[in-house]
């Protein structure tokens, strides 16, 4: 497994002015939020520019709001861009960008050990949660065993 130089990235941190911290901040902030990943995934995997109303359709479960929010934080931070066309209706496409697209490739590896480790993850929560309670975000009300 490979380590992390914590030196080098506390260095790297520590060059950034205060802006520049808070920046970072911010669009790790935008990447953890919860539409984020997928909306950014359904674009890159279009190979195109994609319609605001088709990607309604592919990220399933998210509101109008939302996805306005995503895509403007996405935007925003240069991860997409959004094109308007001036017809009637107004037709507006979204396209992921090579900043987006570089974002997803070292993500990816991550999404790949989430996959392979989700035994563990559901045995973890097994083992939190025990078999009687419906709500597993609950502590349970005795002590229960943990397993590695």
């Amino acid at each position: 497994m490979e380590s992390i130089d914590w030196e080098e990235a506390n260095a790297a941190c520590e060059a950034l002015t205060e802006e520049q911290d808070v920046f970072v901040r911010e669009i790790i902030s935008h990447i953890a939020e919860k539409w984020t990943l997928w909306t950014m995934s359904v674009l890159a995997e279009a190979g195109g520019p994609m319609r605001f109303s088709r990607l309604m359709e592919a990220v399933e479960g998210i509101s109008q709001k939302s996805l306005t929010k995503t895509l403007r934080q996405l935007e925003r931070s240069g991860f997409v861009t959004r094109e308007v066309f001036a017809e009637v209706p107004p037709r507006v496409e979204y396209r992921i960008t090579s900043l987006g697209e570089g974002l997803l490739t070292q993500l990816h590896p991550v999404w790949q050990w989430t996959v392979t480790n989700i035994a563990q993850f559901e045995n973890a929560r097994q083992c939190y949660t025990g078999d009687t309670r419906e709500n597993p975000w609950t502590r349970p009300n005795e002590p229960i065993s943990r397993h590695d």
